[in-house]
């Protein structure tokens, strides 16, 4: 089949997988901080000597709405809030640390927000060594961090720099003026230029762009303008993301109308000049959206079959543990997944009485963990074996459904194994959707649950 129309048949609500069984699926029950914290233990046990830890930190404040983003935020320019978040943080981390009975391994940290350079250097320092002082580095051990280039400055490099970090990454979006003031997220070339010097001049060994495809008053023009500058500073990683409009999730969508969005055709335009573009400055797909050039460390992962996904996306060490710290933040500890409370006063009330406000989560059964492996095979290493233990949970009709893939060509077929190929990479999210017994066999679904697939 052509692939116009492969996109066009399967551009359609897919999730985004960085859990299985995926969040709306999760229930409403509040999980037991008891029960949540024996499954802590029990991975930390199986998992840190051999493998570390992972933390991910949800630093939620910024200055400014930026009206396309989803995330959980708030918004403020009252930086007295540091000091009290960085504090319930660190309590938070405490109840951890207890957990655990011993120093763990940490392997990998991430910050994210909201905007972490929101906080000042000193503060953000204060945290990292926070956590630290208490941890055991592993050998390879990787902290990576979101940078607002409006607002990193080189104190705040050098800052995260001297505590560890190696790799940040900007969220570009798009360079074109009349999208930036849409979006409201004006930020020139030249700053975007500055901070990415600066974080190379300083030792940074990876630096990654976030660009959007689908934004409001994004043009043909505006993505070849934005590419063309790219170039110019080649960053070792991007992220080529889709726009996900949900207004009925987030107020800011609601500043601007559908008439402001590219249509579908529109859309996929974005899309095909932004890969044609990927392709031609020597990015590789590193799937859902990542492209790394090759001397990039993701890029190694890919070809050692050794990626790994979760909330934090994709990442080069695969822990079984993770930890996040934070308001909204989501853990997994591999047979479970617990999330904290999206309200800042709620999670800090909870992390000075030394408590987990537990809103969200879920334990895994035997069939939930077998699908989760196949899954994270698809769509990290491009390929899955069908195991006598896979095949036990494999609904009616699913080879049907795989051996029309193999026909269009985004898949290889065989008695035992699939293989993504080439022009596979562009449906991961669809190929991995028919292993989805949840999503299969649930009455929930329909347009406002997940984005896109393209």
């Amino acid at each position: 089949m052509d692939k116009e129309l492969l996109i066009e048949k399967y551009n359609v609500p897919v999730p985004r997988y960085t859990s299985y069984p995926t969040v709306p699926f999760w229930g409403d029950d509040k999980p037991d901080e008891n029960e949540w914290l024996k499954v802590v233990k029990r991975t930390f046990d199986e998992s840190n000597s051999t493998k570390g830890i992972s933390i991910y930190v949800h630093l939620p404040y910024c200055e400014r709405l930026c009206t396309y983003c989803a995330c959980t935020k708030v918004i403020t320019r009252d930086h007295g809030v540091e000091d009290q978040y960085i504090d319930a943080l660190l309590q938070e981390w405490k109840i951890y640390l207890n957990t655990f009975g011993e120093k763990p391994i940490l392997r990998e940290l991430h910050l994210g927000g909201g905007t972490p350079t929101f906080f000042s250097p000193e503060n953000l320092k204060k945290l990292i060594n926070g956590i630290k002082e208490n941890a055991i580095l592993h050998d390879k051990y990787e902290f990576s961090f979101e940078g607002h280039p409006n607002n990193t400055t080189r104190a705040h490099l050098q800052a995260l720099y001297d505590v560890g970090f190696r790799r940040v990454s900007y969220g570009v979006q798009d360079f074109d003026p009349e999208v930036q003031r849409v979006i409201n997220r004006k930020q020139s070339f030249e700053i975007v230029k500055e901070v990415t010097e600066a974080a190379r001049e300083i030792g940074y060994q990876s630096v990654n762009f976030d660009l959007i495809y689908g934004l409001p008053k994004q043009k043909i023009s505006s993505v070849r303008d934005t590419f063309e500058k790219v170039s110019e500073l080649k960053p070792d990683r991007i992220a080529y993301y889709s726009y996900a409009h949900v207004p009925w999730k987030t107020k800011g969508q609601r500043m601007f109308t559908d008439a402001d969005i590219p249509d579908s055709a529109g859309k996929r335009a974005l899309y095909d000049l932004g890969k044609e573009k990927l392709a031609e400055l020597n990015y590789s797909d590193i799937g859902m959206d990542h492209f790394s050039l090759p001397h990039d460390e993701l890029f190694t992962a890919r070809e050692e079959k050794r990626l790994h996904r979760n909330f934090m996306g994709y990442n080069t060490s695969h822990t079984e543990l993770l930890i996040g710290l934070g308001a909204s933040s989501i853990s997994d500890a591999k047979y479970a997944y617990a999330q904290n409370p999206k309200e800042i006063g709620l999670y800090q009330a909870a992390c000075e009485k030394g408590e987990l406000d537990l809103v969200k989560g879920y334990f895994l059964n035997h069939e939930d963990l077998t699908v989760k492996k196949a899954i994270l095979d698809i769509t990290c290493r491009r390929e899955l074996f069908f195991t006598e233990e896979l095949k036990t949970y494999l609904p009616v009709g699913i080879l049907d459904e795989l051996e029309i893939m193999k026909k269009e060509g985004i898949i290889e077929l065989s008695k035992d194994k699939l293989i993504v190929t080439d022009l596979g990479m562009i449906f991961l999210r669809n190929i991995a959707k028919p292993f989805d017994n949840k999503l299969r066999y649930s009455q929930k679904g329909g347009d406002k649950m997940f984005s896109k697939a393209i």
